[in-house]
């Protein structure tokens, strides 16, 4: 196995503050826009831009959400070990806001349908985007893209990205793993 460093601390840090300027060129006041992180790895994400925009940025308090979508998927009865889901929290209502998706790794795009599913539990949005910090544009099964991203990774199947959050490995990087 083969690990290649794609992206370091200081280059993820250099990402973010890009996409939260991305965000604001569109958002501006952010009245009307909700943060949603996907369980589990998009939460470390949209804490992280939610904690730029507000105090690098002097956005208003922004809405931010977490969103568990484990029993949306729709292979979740095909895996032999068990499922261990996680917690949604959203306080709010969704209807008629602009929500922004938040997630590590768009890869196949499965995890963004079952979270489509899922936010409607919670009202109907005016609009839905999707922020990532990783496209891997050559794995899709699903015609989904996403509206801002970070990086594009051209990895193949057997090739795995890691993205690591120092909330809960430690540092920031993002690696590409070769089996």
């Amino acid at each position: 196995m083969t690990q290649k460093v794609l992206l370091n601390s200081k280059e993820v840090n250099i990402i973010l503050h890009r996409l939260a300027c991305q965000l604001i060129e569109k958002h501006l006041d952010f009245k009307d826009t909700i943060l949603v992180g996907i369980q589990p790895r998009g939460t470390f994400m949209a804490e992280r831009l939610k904690t730029i925009l507000e105090k690098e940025y002097h956005t208003p308090e922004i809405q931010l959400g977490y969103l568990d979508i484990t029993f949306f998927r729709d292979d979740f009865r095909r895996t032999e070990k068990p499922l261990e889901a996680n917690k949604t929290k959203i306080n709010f209502i969704v209807e008629n806001k602009k929500v922004i998706f938040i997630d590590d790794v768009l890869f196949t795009g499965r995890s963004i349908r079952a979270a489509l599913t899922a936010i409607q539990s919670f009202g109907r949005p005016a609009e839905i985007e999707l922020l990532v910090l990783i496209d891997r544009r050559f794995s899709r099964n699903l015609p989904i893209q996403p509206d801002y991203r970070g990086r594009q990774v051209d990895a193949i199947n057997n090739e795995k990205v890691k993205v690591n959050w120092k909330e809960n490995q430690g540092e920031d990087a993002v690696y590409l793993i070769t089996n």
